[in-house]
């Protein structure tokens, strides 16, 4: 009976082994579903990080467009302010060579050579302070009406007392009223230059014109000081030169 028992035995130990057996089938089963459900997570950042990629793509064009247009417009605001530099580099040549002429010649009476009959005309209340001061230099470099260019300053000033132009403009007045040979005037503009324009470019010429102006009115000690004061302000300047020059043969 025993080897009865025991075949017994062993024949429920297998059936049990049988019976056993599928359950590694349903591990791959659960294991092979993870598996997918990551492969569908990663294809999803996938997408996602395209259509962002896409975005800053898109974004980075626009950029690059605004960067092309602010590029255009300083482009073209810097040529404008070379157009405005190289006129006014013309007008301060331009007025040197008269004024040049008009002291080599004082007894000529320059100022009729440049007179035009031609009434000036009024600065029209809807211009703007730029178009205004390029309209007063145009009547010096474009049309060479001298005599016109003196009231067409003049009521830029009362236009625009404040102007940024206002110490160039007052600048002009000095050197056209020295052309049309009425030095007294001409110095009253110089010395605005001087006085309330320290900051003014045209401040060491301005001295150099006033201290000339004050030693042919016969101010010798006011013309030796203000020649003076430009030597030490501004040592390295031409116009220091010049009135080094000039102090010499006093």
């Amino acid at each position: 009976m025993k080897p009865k028992i025991i075949l017994a035995a062993m024949i429920l130990s297998g059936s049990t082994h049988v019976w056993a057996a599928p359950a590694p089938v349903s591990e791959a089963a659960s294991s092979q579903s993870s598996i997918e459900k990551r492969l569908a997570a990663l294809e999803n950042m996938m997408q996602s990080r395209n259509l962002l990629q896409v975005e800053l793509q898109q974004q980075l064009n626009v950029l690059q467009d605004e960067v092309s247009q602010v590029r255009g417009i300083t482009e073209e605001q810097t040529y404008k302010l070379e157009k405005v530099l190289q006129r006014q580099r013309e007008l301060y040549q331009e007025i040197e060579n008269r004024v040049s002429q008009a002291y080599s010649q004082p007894s000529a009476s320059s100022a009729d050579q440049y007179a035009d009959p031609v009434p000036s005309q009024a600065i029209s209340s809807d211009l703007s302070e730029n178009e205004a001061y390029e309209r007063a230099v145009a009547l010096i470099m474009k049309d060479k009406r001298y005599d016109q260019a003196i009231p067409e300053f003049q009521t830029f000033l009362t236009t625009y007392p404040n102007s940024v132009y206002a110490s160039n403009a007052h600048y002009w007045l000095g050197q056209l009223l020295t052309i049309k040979n009425d030095p007294v005037k001409a110095s009253e503009h110089f010395k605005v230059v001087v006085n309330e324009f320290p900051n003014s470019n045209k401040r060491p010429d301005a001295m150099l014109k006033l201290g000339t102006l004050l030693q042919e009115q016969g101010l010798a000690e006011q013309a030796l000081k203000t020649l003076s004061d430009l030597i030490n302000q501004y040592p390295s300047t031409t116009a220091a030169k010049l009135a080094t020059d000039r102090i010499a043969k006093m």
